[in-house]
């Protein structure tokens, strides 16, 4: 870890807000140790929700290739400040805790953790329009249900887990530590998240790059939910739904699918650990 980040969430496993780490940038820049790497988050990205969608792909030095990720419904709980709970709008993007790796547990006052089989999901950001280039000091806030299928500030009004952000480091890279999401009725197992610019973006509700969600493989959710008691719920509910037939992911290129869909090692017993990437065309 390089001392040009004023904080390091991913590797330290601490928990932080936005607005810390937007006034210890600044302090930083004030100082002149800013890096280019660092100042790479203030530059302003455009694109986002509701630009034309394509199948763009890019290709990196090494041969490898990236897709542009389409942008997606954030669904009814998002808690980015754009939803409202009984009149009132729930923004956790400004709550103090909420940049953290470990989002198994409620934060800011609340206490209820999540149970349900841990997942340590690490997502790459990358540029597709410029070699599939990692992109640096991008917020990224990821939300999912619970094992039961709940979304925690709307089924449980108590509980705010299953939600976090993370900033991309130098390897346009985020890790958290979650818990394996249910299938609930009607929708394939999936978590949602939204990419911003910078901290500061994220905190003053500018609008996010992209919106969209990755979906989890079929073999290792179904594996998963055969085995564990807490999940039995979404073997039916699986078997009722399809990842082509899915309202989300079902309309996307073959392409699109499998870069949105998760690779996991690992079992219900030891966990998961997951990876995945997500391209932007800035």
């Amino acid at each position: 870890m390089t001392n040009t980040p004023p904080v390091d969430p991913n590797d330290r496993g601490l928990t932080f807000d936005l607005g810390t780490i937007i006034a210890r940038r600044r302090a930083l820049i004030g100082l002149g140790t800013v890096g280019a790497g660092a100042a790479l988050a203030y530059v302003a990205f455009g694109g986002g929700p509701g630009q034309a969608e394509s199948n763009l792909l890019g290709t990196a030095a090494d041969g490898s290739t990236c897709i542009k990720d389409p942008t997606e419904t954030a669904g009814p709980f998002p808690g980015d400040g754009t939803n409202a709970r009984d009149g009132q709008t729930v923004n956790v993007l400004t709550q103090t805790g909420i940049v953290r790796r470990d989002i198994r547990t409620s934060f800011n006052g609340m206490t209820p953790v999540a149970d349900g089989v841990q997942v340590d999901m690490t997502l790459t950001l990358v540029d597709v329009g410029n070699a599939c280039a990692p992109l640096v000091g991008h917020a990224v806030y990821v939300w999912h249900c619970d094992a039961g299928g709940l979304y925690s500030l709307y089924a449980t009004t108590d509980s705010n887990y299953c939600r976090g952000v993370q900033i991309t480091d130098a390897t346009g890279q985020v890790t958290f530590t979650t818990v394996f999401p249910a299938c609930y009725d009607g929708r394939w197992p999936h978590v949602h998240f939204e990419v911003f610019a910078s901290p500061e973006a994220a905190v003053l509700g500018d609008a996010s790059l992209l919106i969209s969600q990755l979906a989890f493989p079929a073999d290792v959710s179904e594996a998963l939910y055969a085995a564990d008691p807490r999940y039995a719920d979404s073997i039916g509910n699986m078997g009722r739904v399809s990842l082509l037939g899915d309202m989300v992911f079902g309309d996307n290129t073959a392409e699109q699918i499998t870069a949105m869909t998760l690779t996991m090692a690992g079992d219900a017993s030891a966990g998961f650990s997951a990876t995945g990437t997500i391209g932007i065309a800035v």
